[in-house]
C-alpha cells in the first residue's frame, strides 16, 4: 500500500474543505484532500448553485409568460416554451466551470487532490481507495473533517422512483405535471416556487401551522401571499403518511382527515442530517452534540489535532459558515491564533420575494434579556422596489435601546440577499444606528430601506 505524509489531511472537498486546504496551501501548510464526487461539494453541485441557476431560469421563463398578454410595461410577446434539457445543461455549464475553477485553485495553491474513499483508522493515519484502483495509507499531523450533510429520508416515503430529494429535482428530464412537496422549509419552498413558475402544478405540505417555521410570521407573510398569488396549495399541520404510484401522496391533518393528493413526483425536503458517521469517524469517539460532532471556538474536537467543520458541526448549515471555518482552522495549524467568533452569520432564503436575516430577531432580543428598539421601512415607499414592480416586504433592524448598538437585521423583498453583506458588516464591525443613518446611501436602489430604517429607529424617518 502507497505511504502519504502530510501535516494536513482534509475529508471532504466541500466549501469548507476546499477553503481550508486551499487557506492551508497559501500559507505553506502541507495538505491532501479527499473527495468522493467532485469538488465542491454538495453546495456548488447539487445545492446551492444549481438551485439559484433553476430559480433563476424559472424567473426569466415566469416573465416571458407574463408578457405573453401583455403588460404594464408595454411588452407583447408570444406564448414561451421552455426546453428543460437545454437548462439544465446550461446549469450543469455553471457547475462545471464552478467545480473545474476549484480544482484550479487547488492545484495552485500546492494541494494534493485524491478522488476516493476515505476510512479513519486513528486521529493521525487514513486508507484511501482512490477511484484509479490505486490504495494507500496516509499519515497526518492534523485531521479535518469536512464531511457534510444528506437529506433526511421518509421511512414511510424513502428515496426512489417518484420520491426524489432535491439532488434529483435539480437535474429533471421531464418536468412533472403535479408535484408535492413534503417541507415547507426553505428548499422545499425554493425548488417549489420555482416549478410552479415552470408550469407544474404544486402542492406543499408541512407538519408545522406555517410555512418556513424558523422566520416570524411578518416575514414569511409576503411569501405566504406569493404562493397563494402563483397558485399553490398549502396543507400546513399535516403529516405524511405514505406515497403509493397508483394512489399518490396521502397525508393526514389535524382533525386526524386521511387525504389523498395525485403527484407523478415528490419532493421530500423534511431537512439534512450530518454525515458524522461512516467514513471510520465513529472510531474516535469524538464527543458529539446529538448528531452533530461537537466542537470549540476553534473549530477542534475533542481529540487533539482532530478538526471539524461545516454541515457536519451542527447549526446553521450554511456554506459561508464552513467557508469561514476552514479558515480559521487553516490559519491556526499554520501557527496562527484564531477562534471562529462570528457576530453575524447571514442566512438566506431564496423564495419570491426572498428573505434574508443576521443577527438576533426582536424576539431573540427580548429572550436574552436585552432591552432593544427597532425600526421598519416598507419597500412599499422605496422608488427602485416600485420601478423593479416588486414593492413587497420591508427591511428591519434590531438595536439596544441604551446605546443604539445594531444587533440584527431581517428584511424580505425581491433581491434582498444582496443586503446580507452590509447587514453582516454593520455588526462585525459595531455600528449603531446613528452610523446607518449617518451614512449616504446610492438612489435609486433598494439599499435605501437600509438607512431609511435606521432613521426611524431612531424617530426620524423621511419618507413614510
Amino acid at each position: 500500500m502507497k505511504e502519504i505524509t502530510t501535516r494536513l489531511l482534509v475529508i471532504g472537498g466541500g466549501p469548507g474543505g476546499y477553503v481550508a486546504a486551499i487557506r492551508a496551501g497559501q500559507l505553506g501548510v502541507s495538505t491532501v484532500l479527499v473527495e468522493t464526487s467532485e469538488l465542491g461539494g454538495t453546495c456548488l453541485t447539487i445545492g446551492c448553485i444549481p438551485s439559484k441557476a433553476m430559480i433563476h431560469a424559472a424567473r426569466q421563463f415566469e416573465h416571458a409568460a407574463q408578457s405573453a398578454g401583455g403588460s404594464p410595461l408595454g411588452i407583447r410577446a408570444g406564448q414561451p416554451s421552455i426546453d428543460i434539457t437545454q437548462t439544465v445543461q446550461w446549469k450543469d455549464g455553471i457547475v462545471s466551470r464552478l467545480t473545474g475553477g476549484v480544482g484550479t485553485l487547488l492545484r495552485k495553491a500546492g494541494v494534493k487532490v485524491i478522488k476516493g474513499w476515505a476510512q479513519v483508522q486513528d486521529g493521525k493515519t487514513v486508507t484511501v481507495q482512490a477511484k484509479d484502483g490505486e490504495s494507500m495509507r496516509v499519515q497526518c499531523e492534523h485531521l479535518l473533517l469536512a464531511t457534510g450533510s444528506e437529506p433526511v429520508e421518509l421511512p414511510m416515503a424513502p428515496f426512489g422512483g417518484a420520491v426524489v430529494s432535491s439532488t434529483e429535482l435539480l437535474s429533471p428530464v421531464d418536468l412533472p405535471r403535479h408535484l408535492v412537496v413534503v417541507g415547507a422549509g426553505y428548499i422545499g419552498l425554493e425548488l417549489g416556487i420555482a416549478y410552479r413558475k415552470l408550469g407544474a402544478d404544486v402542492t406543499v405540505v408541512e407538519a408545522e401551522n406555517t410555512i418556513l417555521p424558523r422566520y416570524d410570521a411578518e416575514l414569511t407573510k409576503p411569501v405566504l401571499q406569493s404562493l397563494k398569488r402563483h397558485g399553490i396549495t398549502l396543507h400546513l399541520d399535516c403529516s405524511m403518511e405514505g406515497h403509493d404510484e397508483r394512489t399518490g401522496v396521502h397525508i393526514r391533518n389535524a382533525q386526524a382527515d386521511q387525504i389523498a393528493i395525485d403527484a407523478d413526483r415528490v419532493l421530500v425536503a423534511v431537512g439534512r442530517r450530518p454525515r458524522s458517521s461512516g467514513n471510520g469517524i465513529e472510531s474516535l469517539q469524538l464527543r458529539m452534540d446529538g448528531h452533530f460532532i461537537a466542537v470549540d471556538d476553534r473549530c477542534q474536537t475533542s481529540m487533539r489535532s482532530v478538526w471539524a467543520i461545516g454541515d457536519v458541526t451542527g447549526e446553521p448549515m450554511l456554506a459561508h459558515r464552513a467557508m469561514a471555518q476552514g479558515v480559521v482552522v487553516a490559519e491556526q495549524i499554520a501557527g496562527q491564533n484564531r477562534r471562529f467568533q462570528p457576530l453575524s452569520i447571514p442566512a438566506v432564503c431564496f423564495t419570491d420575494p426572498e428573505i434574508v436575516t443576521a443577527g438576533l430577531s426582536a424576539a431573540q432580543a427580548e429572550d436574552a434579556g436585552v432591552d432593544c428598539i427597532q425600526g421598519t421601512f416598507p419597500f412599499a415607499a422605496n422608488g427602485r422596489a416600485m420601478t423593479l414592480q416588486s414593492t413587497a416586504g420591508f427591511v428591519r433592524v434590531i438595536a439596544r435601546r441604551d446605546n443604539h448598538l445594531i444587533l440584527g437585521w431581517q428584511a424580505v423583498g425581491q433581491d434582498v440577499s444582496e443586503l446580507a453583506a452590509a447587514f453582516s458588516q454593520s455588526m462585525e464591525m459595531g455600528a449603531q444606528l446613528e452610523d446607518i443613518a449617518g451614512t449616504i446611501h446610492a438612489h435609486p436602489t433598494l439599499g435605501e430601506a437600509v438607512q431609511e430604517a435606521a432613521l426611524q429607529a431612531l424617530g426620524q424617518a423621511l419618507h413614510i
